[in-house]
């Protein structure tokens, strides 16, 4: 009884998805690819919804993560993850800092193609075979041109879940 009531209870567990340090890790890999060109927040704001979901495109390798209802509003809130994700990555090295005329972008190093070369992982693979797709198939576009694709589409990713929830309220 007593080991019972040492344990935390299941609200106390810290989170394994989607905490700063994996979207960090997540986007070492984008900045890898892209080396050396820059990327400011929101467009990493924008990688990494893409590289998470990256079924939500059409044409695009299967989702890194399993779809969830309105998974589309991920991106507008991802500002704080991704920003302190890439805090963390700054603080150890791993990626370093340009100043912009737009602000602040951040741009992968050695050290940080290095570091995800250690990654061996069947999931690191994943991560870095998305990576360089989105890198081919979105690293040409303006920023505003990628905000404008996000902005277009972010409404029906996870869209589909409402129409089975309707679905099931139905009587027949």
């Amino acid at each position: 009884m007593a080991e019972r009531a040492s344990r935390p209870l299941r609200n106390e567990l810290p989170r394994p998805f989607n905490t700063p340090l994996e979207c960090g890790l997540r986007l070492l890999f984008i900045l890898s690819v892209c080396r050396p060109s820059p990327c400011d927040l929101q467009r990493l704001i924008s990688y990494d919804y893409l590289l998470v979901h990256s079924g939500d495109v059409e044409g695009g390798p299967a989702s890194l993560h399993p779809a969830v209802p309105e998974r589309g509003s991920e991106w507008i809130v991802k500002r704080d993850l991704v920003q302190t994700g890439m805090d963390l990555m700054y603080a150890r090295e791993l990626v370093t800092k340009k100043l912009t005329s737009d602000g602040i972008a951040y741009v992968g190093s050695e050290m940080t193609t290095a570091f995800i070369g250690l990654l061996k992982t069947p999931y690191a693979a994943a991560i870095q075979k998305r990576a360089r797709w989105i890198v081919d198939t979105f690293g040409a576009r303006s920023d505003d041109d990628l905000q404008a694709f996000m902005a277009e589409r972010v409404g029906t990713w996870g869209a589909e879940f409402e129409t089975l929830a309707a679905l099931g309220d139905l009587e027949f």
